[in-house]
């Protein structure tokens, strides 16, 4: 998992609430295992004027050129709600996205944002509304996200602090999911399997 600290990139003001997972990543698209090629069915009903996704809907804000290489997702309230597909956030970051800032998640899709390298930021809602304002007013704007200092900036001058768990900070400053964390302990784990064979063998058996 790539490690995230500061990231300086375009935002994309996606002003829509309660967007839930089946809108991120419509279901007919969950036929594979692997976390990769999901992004072209990203938000797939809004993105294309065709079930087949080959025509695409001008009118959608991810398809505006100005937005094209978005790494940032500023986005309204409630999102990820709905499923606890994990497809959702692996289609959000096969896109592009390395970030999302809103001033709500639902709690199972903020939880998988952190297991999959997403850094999911919680604003107030009226920082979030400001911070709107100001990318939709300015072609190009870069928001910077620092997540040693824990602060969302803006060239407009806009700075605002956002809480997040130490171990999720953790995990993401060093790039790591759940079993790159767990792995760090291997010699640990591996003393106390081989304690546990020798005291109690009768639980272990080789294939």
């Amino acid at each position: 998992m790539e490690a995230f600290n500061t990231l300086s990139g375009i935002t994309v003001p996606f002003d829509k609430i309660n967007v839930d997972t089946d809108q991120i990543i419509p279901k007919q698209f969950l036929k594979k295992i692997e976390r990769t090629g999901f992004g072209i069915h990203l938000f797939h009903d809004w993105r294309y004027i065709d079930d087949e996704g080959t025509k695409s809907n001008s009118e959608f804000i991810l398809n505006y050129p100005r937005y094209q290489g978005s790494q940032i997702l500023l986005t309204g309230d409630n999102f990820g709600c709905g499923s606890s597909r994990e497809h959702a956030p692996w289609a959000l970051q096969d896109y592009g996205f390395k970030c999302i800032i809103s001033s709500r998640f639902a709690d199972i899709f903020f939880n998988n944002c952190r297991k999959n390298g997403i850094l999911a930021v919680v604003l107030q809602a009226e920082e979030v509304q400001a911070l709107f304002k100001e990318v939709e007013a300015n072609e190009g704007c870069l928001l910077t996200v620092d997540l040693p200092q824990q602060t969302v900036c803006s060239p407009g001058g806009n700075k605002f602090s956002f809480e997040i768990d130490s171990f999720a900070k953790d995990c993401l400053l060093e790039g790591l999911d759940d079993i790159g964390w767990t792995l760090q302990f291997e010699d640990k784990i591996q003393d106390y399997e081989r304690q546990a064979r020798s005291q109690k063998p009768w639980l272990f058996f080789d294939l």
